[in-house]
């Protein structure tokens, strides 16, 4: 039975660092922490309704009176003043968000130019779907729910492995064999324009 992901494969399509390390749970307090922190923000947002801009202002207004008095007191106790160095984004960070927004790009263009036609079809019918979900659900609790798949999602498959590939080997059989069928049935049936040859000089 073919295996769909092994723990590396997991790790790389993460990235392979930090961001592989939570949504694996490898560091399971950082893991925790970053789930509880993106369920406050989402009962902030949606259930207590508050503004992101009133959220924005307040959590800055909290980082400068906490900055201010950690600056302040360190001349008083024995206490080192917070460095700027603490507050950088990686450049690490950075450059794996842009590689992995290029190669959404790329894979976008080469979907789009219908090269494999059952992934352009498969595509089509999925953004046609959550658009549909989307229609009905808020665009805060969809990306919510997206990240609590992210985080779960992976760790179960790790402890249901060999159920998950099962399941998923007769559901790629099925799929693969409704296409053979659509595609014999509707997509050869389209009519194409002749093709012309090209002329060498």
């Amino acid at each position: 039975m073919p295996i769909l992901f092994d723990r590396h494969r997991l790790h790389a399509i993460f990235g392979g660092g930090k961001v592989a390390e939570i949504m694996l749970w490898e560091d399971k307090k950082l893991s925790a922490a970053v789930l509880a922190g993106f369920s406050i923000i989402w009962f902030l947002f949606e259930v207590v309704e508050y503004h992101f801009i009133t959220l924005l202002c307040h959590i800055l207004i909290a980082i400068m009176l906490i900055l201010f008095v950690w600056y302040q007191a360190a001349g008083l106790i024995i206490w080192n003043t917070p460095s700027i160095h603490d507050l950088e984004i990686p450049e690490s960070t950075l450059r794996f968000f842009c590689e992995k927004l290029s190669w959404l790009l790329k894979k976008f263009y080469d979907i789009s130019t219908g090269k494999d036609m059952t992934l352009f079809v498969v595509t089509i019918t999925s953004l046609w779907i959550m658009s549909a979900i989307g229609a009905y659900v808020s665009t805060l609790n969809l990306l919510y729910f997206m990240f609590l798949c992210m985080v779960t999602l992976p760790i179960m498959y790790e402890r249901y492995e060999s159920e998950v590939d099962y399941i998923a080997s007769k559901g790629n059989q099925d799929v693969k064999r409704l296409f053979k069928t659509l595609d014999s049935k509707f997509l050869n049936k389209i009519p194409k324009g002749p093709v012309k040859e090209k002329r060498f000089r």
